[in-house]
C-alpha cells in the first residue's frame, strides 16, 4: 500500500493492520434499503451515534440515493446532511464522510466536521476535487459510468475488474493533478453501480486487483442487489450474504467496508482482523488449561 496510514481528524488508521467499519446513515425518504427509516433528523443522529457505540469507526451520511431520479438542489441536500454531520461531530470524534457529488454540499459538509467526501461519480465534477483539496479532506473515488442519478441500461464490460481498476487509476491521477494529496485518496470499485450481478460477483472474487492499485480500498456490499439475486433473498434477508461478501473482500485486501447492520458487521470485521493476525482474541480459554473443556464449551 502506497500510503497506509491515514489521519482523519483526531483518529488515525493504519490500513496495514486495521479494517474500518463504515456505517450507513441515509437522510433520504426513498433509500433503497431502509426506506426512509433515518430520514428524520433525530433518527439520523441517534442511529449514527448508536452505530459508533456498536463499533463503527466511520459513519457515512447521504442525502441523495444513487438510483436514477430527479436532481435535488444543493441547498436542499445540504439541509438534509449538514446539520446531522455537525451534531455527530459535536458528540464524537468518529470519522464522518458526506456521500455527495455536489461541490457546494461537500464544502458545507467539511465546514461542519466531515473528514471525507464520498463521491459515487468518480470525480465527474472537477470542482468537487478543488473543494476537497481546499478543505484538507479525504476523498473516496468510486467507479460508476452514468451521469449522476441517471440510468445506464445493460452495462457491458470485456473484463470488469481490469476496466474498473483502469478507471480508478486514471481518476486517482486526476485527483492528484487537481490538488488532492495521494495520502488522502480512497478507492471503491462500486459494487452494483452500473454493474450487473455477475460483474459484482467478479469484483468480489478479484478484489485483490483493486486493492493492488495501492490505495485503501472500500467495499460497499451491504444488502445490495447482487447479494439478493445470488441468494434469491429479499432485502430483509441479505444480512448473511452481506457479511460473507464483506469478509471475502477483506481477505482480498479491502480495508473499509460500508455496512448497514453494524453489530453483526463489527463481529465479522474483528474476526477477520484476528484471522489475519492483526487483533488478539478477546480471551483465551479453550484448550489452554491442564484439563481441557469439551469442544464448544471453551
Amino acid at each position: 500500500m502506497l500510503h497506509p496510514v491515514h489521519a482523519f481528524g483526531t483518529r488515525t488508521i493504519d490500513f496495514r493492520r486495521q479494517v474500518a467499519l463504515m456505517a450507513i446513515i441515509n437522510r433520504t425518504p426513498d433509500s433503497f434499503y431502509d426506506a426512509g427509516r433515518t430520514f428524520a433528523y433525530d433518527a439520523a443522529v441517534d442511529t449514527a451515534l448508536q452505530a459508533v457505540a456498536d463499533g463503527a469507526d466511520w459513519v457515512d451520511i447521504g442525502g441523495v440515493p444513487f438510483a436514477p431520479g430527479p436532481e435535488l438542489p444543493a441547498a436542499e441536500e445540504a439541509a438534509r446532511i449538514v446539520p446531522v454531520i455537525a451534531a455527530i461531530r459535536a458528540a464524537s470524534d468518529v470519522i464522518i464522510s458526506a456521500d455527495t457529488f455536489q461541490p457546494e454540499v461537500a464544502e458545507a459538509s467539511i465546514r461542519a466536521g466531515a473528514n471525507v467526501i464520498n463521491d459515487t461519480t468518480g470525480l465527474r465534477n472537477k470542482d468537487l476535487a478543488a473543494v476537497v483539496a481546499a478543505g484538507g479532506a479525504h476523498v473516496v473515488i468510486t467507479h460508476s459510468l452514468a451521469a449522476p442519478r441517471t440510468a445506464y441500461p445493460r452495462p457491458q464490460y470485456h473484463d470488469v475488474v481490469k476496466e474498473v481498476a483502469d478507471f480508478l487509476a486514471r481518476k486517482v491521477d486526476l485527483a492528484v493533478e487537481l490538488g488532492i494529496p495521494a495520502e488522502k485518496i480512497i478507492i471503491d470499485p462500486g459494487h452494483d453501480l452500473n454493474k450487473n450481478t455477475l460483474h459484482s460477483l467478479e469484483l468480489t472474487r478479484r478484489f485483490a486487483e483493486i486493492a493492488g492499485l495501492g490505495f485503501p480500498a472500500l467495499a460497499a456490499v451491504s444488502n445490495k442487489d447482487f447479494i439478493g439475486e445470488t441468494l434469491a433473498a429479499p432485502k430483509q434477508d441479505r444480512l448473511a450474504g452481506s457479511l460473507a461478501a464483506a469478509v471475502i473482500c477483506i481477505m482480498n485486501g479491502a480495508r473499509i467496508v460500508r455496512m448497514h447492520n453494524v453489530p453483526e458487521a463489527n463481529a465479522a470485521v474483528r474476526l477477520a482482523e484476528a484471522a489475519l493476525g492483526w487483533r488478539p482474541p478477546a480471551y483465551l480459554k479453550h484448550n489452554m488449561g491442564d484439563f481441557n473443556l469439551p469442544a464448544g464449551q471453551g
